[in-house]
């Protein structure tokens, strides 16, 4: 097995040296952390001095609603009574970057939730609708209550109880349909990813006739594991930096942008949405198990072709059981009980995909997800066989690309 090792290492130690590994890896987090968090923190040196607001309520009945959500949004508050000289006075400390902006609330207001604010600059999109929403809100609040209306019940919007007849699912509005829609396109990705790199790797040294030397000192399949092992390395190892990254930006990063943003503070429910340590070991294991079957399928397409364009033909019928799956997944969130959802994620090819949508949505019985697994393992040995008996002939072959009848007899004849 030192043949098998020294293959792996090789394919690791080749691609995680790459730029592009390096950029994919290391610069995309990075570069999505520094998205969020460095124009979070100019902006918000930009507009600390626009925060300090004037608040002239000539209702006398709306300040006190409309200056604790201004507050609770990050802008310091300071109450004037109206007099026919307040606008030009304070107007003149906006002109003199005193003061933020002067918000003028009056009896249309009250009628139709509009309001006036004076400030020195155009005030950015955020701002705008953050203040816009204080006063709409705390009018329509004021107006529901004197009619006897629950305010805070209706401004919340309801609440819509449902009870499920067939097995639970998740709507788009549960934090656990967008754990199980985000992790099945990820795991989506990987296997087209890492399964083409297999795919080309092995196509390379066909077409160099490099693979001729390296069979002169191994077995061809210790050749392909090696391949399949090293690759899926890699790929655990980029998987282990986004994880990581992705918890140090929700750890920390999302703290700094709520910090520097108040009025952003509704980010800090976005732990809703972060799996739990059982659910990464479960997206873990589907990755191993999806990223071995479609591997082996992508190898022993590159060992039977002899061009990309042939091989960009031949793995169309391969890269079907990677599309299907995710053609389904939504229908399988929404409905993870039906016959339908059910068969379709125990079916080896589908299930790393399919499965996994519906262990995120706790949908999935315990005895349905062994037996995948069991079925996986299964169709991963099923898959290595073919494959290294395709891939024991083809490697080695020059010409057109073999039909189906001489796959099937470069299999039994391996």
């Amino acid at each position: 097995m030192s043949n098998v090792w020294a293959v792996i290492r090789r394919e690791y130690l080749q691609r995680v040296r790459s730029k592009w590994f390096l950029i994919s890896t290391i610069g995309g987090p990075l570069f999505m952390i520094g998205l969020m968090v460095i124009p979070a923190l100019t902006a918000s040196r930009s507009e600390r001095a626009e925060r300090n607001l004037a608040l002239v309520d000539r209702t006398g009945v709306l300040s006190d609603r409309v200056a604790p959500r201004l507050e609770e949004a990050g802008y310091t508050v300071r109450e004037e009574a109206w007099s026919d000289d307040v606008v030009p006075r304070l107007s003149q400390e906006v002109t003199d970057e005193k003061l933020g902006g002067v918000l003028v609330l009056d009896d249309e207001t009250l009628a139709s939730g509009s309001a006036l604010l004076y400030t020195a600059t155009n005030p950015s999109t955020l701002r705008r609708v953050t203040i816009r929403a204080a006063v709409s809100r705390s009018a329509l609040e004021k107006v529901l209550s004197d009619q006897g209306v629950d305010a805070e019940a209706m401004m919340s919007g309801g609440e819509l109880r449902v009870e499920m007849l067939s097995g639970e699912g998740a709507g788009m509005d549960d934090p656990k349909f967008l754990v199980a829609y985000i992790g099945a396109f990820f795991l989506y990705m990987m296997f087209l990813l890492y399964s083409v790199s297999v795919m080309r790797a092995t196509l390379e040294e066909k077409t160099s006739r490099v693979v001729e030397v390296i069979i002169s000192s191994m077995k061809p399949w210790h050749l392909m594991l090696g391949k399949i092992l090293g690759v899926g390395a890699v790929g655990l190892t980029q998987m282990a930096v986004w994880i990581g990254s992705a918890i140090l930006m929700a750890g920390a990063g999302l703290p700094t942008l709520v910090a520097a943003r108040p009025e952003m503070a509704s980010l800090e429910q976005i732990g809703e949405f972060l799996p739990g340590v059982g659910l990464l070991v479960m997206f873990l294991i589907f990755f191993l198990f999806g990223y071995f079957i479609f591997a082996g399928l992508y190898a022993a397409v590159g060992a039977m072709c002899n061009t990309d364009e042939e091989a960009q033909q031949a793995q169309f019928p391969v890269m079907l059981l990677v599309i299907i799956p995710i053609l389904f997944v939504m229908q399988t969130i929404q409905s993870p009980n039906t016959p339908m959802s059910v068969a379709l994620s125990l079916f080896p090819f589908f299930s790393p995909i399919l499965m996994f949508a519906r262990v995120s949505v706790e949908a999935a019985p315990a005895w349905q997800v062994a037996l995948s697994f069991v079925l996986m393992a299964g169709t991963v040995l099923g898959v290595a066989w073919v494959a290294g008996r395709i891939y024991k002939v083809g490697i080695l072959m020059a010409g057109k690309r073999p039909t189906l009848p001489e796959l099937w007899r470069w299999v039994r004849e391996a």
